[in-house]
């Protein structure tokens, strides 16, 4: 979480972060200062699709941009970039959500703050 806090003030972004485990259960959450409430459900949303479906995202947004819509319907999943996987020894131990900027920040934001949780867990 403090990478990708420290990656959001670096670039003056007003962001919610949300941390979940596993099985998409909230662990941490944090709104920057002056970020939107609607960031709050939306980061968490994004964390909670990550680790449950073990993978980005915008992995997801692709879909549907590429006219696959079914990915809609899938349950508890937004088709939203931001999103990622904390991923350990090839294992999803949770994931990191962001919300509140540009899609291309919030996973930048994300994959800050996920590349570093994995990287501590290896130790």
């Amino acid at each position: 979480m403090a990478a990708a806090e420290a990656k959001a003030k670096t670039e003056g972004a007003r962001v919610v972060i949300a941390v979940v485990d596993d099985g998409g259960s909230l662990l941490l959450l944090e709104r920057l200062d002056d970020t939107q409430v609607a960031s709050v459900n939306v980061g968490i949303d994004k964390a909670r699709t990550a680790a449950v479906y073990r993978r980005p995202s915008k992995v997801f947004e692709d879909q549907v941009k590429n006219g696959r819509v079914s990915a809609l319907a899938l349950h508890r999943a937004v088709a939203l970039q931001g999103g990622v996987p904390i991923i350990v020894k090839g294992q999803v131990i949770g994931a990191i959500g962001v919300s509140g900027e540009t899609p291309q920040q919030d996973e930048d934001i994300a994959m800050a703050g996920a590349s570093i949780a994995a990287s501590f867990t290896k130790q």
